[in-house]
């Protein structure tokens, strides 16, 4: 059974700059975490992404969505990973927040 994790990330930058600034980090993010995740599929549709990702054996899908002044992150975590929601839930909300701050 999986648990949905949602994270919305405020800010002020409006949708375009904030979508590039979020396909940037994700770009880093690949090359700075390649060994710990693999990404088996991922989908950009306007503003948002749909993903799946390999993390501990584990398969997790979700979502970005970039919108005015807002960044949605939802997560479908399975029940072995469910357990480490709220660490998760913090360290996207850390990451999400250093990509979108003022440059």
């Amino acid at each position: 059974m999986s648990r949905p994790l949602t994270v919305t990330i405020p800010h002020n930058l409006g949708r375009e700059v904030a979508l590039k600034r979020i396909k940037d980090g994700i770009v880093q993010l690949r090359s700075t975490y390649a060994g710990q995740f693999t990404v088996l599929d991922e989908t950009w549709t306007g503003d948002k992404l749909d993903f799946r990702i390999s993390a501990l054996k584990q398969t997790v899908s979700g979502s970005i969505e970039v919108a005015e002044t807002t960044v949605t992150v939802s997560v479908m975590l399975p029940l072995f990973l469910a357990m480490l929601a709220e660490k998760a839930k913090a360290a996207i909300q850390h990451r999400g927040q250093l990509m979108l701050e003022k440059k």
